[in-house]
């Protein structure tokens, strides 16, 4: 067998050992209880309910960027650790513009 043959061969394997794992609808469905068992953690511990929607919005947000990588399950409990983060101090900085925006609008009037 020559070396391009041997090649082929172990190409062959290299496909056949990838359709060996999960079928897409099995990662998808994977991937929606990690990420529905990491909302349920964050929103737990959140301040208030107003971070509720910017913490599903984040999880919405790794999940879509993890299947972009090669193992979406590796990486999406640091993606939506980064996200949720990002999203908590978003919520909190349009509380602070509210907060000020109120107080503004005392002293006006």
């Amino acid at each position: 067998m020559g070396m391009k043959e041997q090649g082929m061969k172990n190409n062959r394997f290299a496909v056949a050992a990838g359709r060996a794992g999960q079928s897409r609808a099995e990662q998808t469905a994977a991937l929606e209880a990690v990420k529905s068992g990491l909302v349920r953690r964050h929103t737990l511990y959140a301040p208030d309910t107003a971070f509720v929607p910017a913490i599903r919005r984040a999880a919405d947000e790794a999940a879509s960027l993890a299947w972009t990588t090669p193992c979406p399950l590796l990486v999406l409990p640091l993606l939506v650790e980064e996200k949720v983060q990002e999203a908590r101090r978003m919520v909190e900085r349009q509380q602070q513009i509210r907060e000020r925006s109120r107080e503004l609008l005392a002293f006006a009037t």
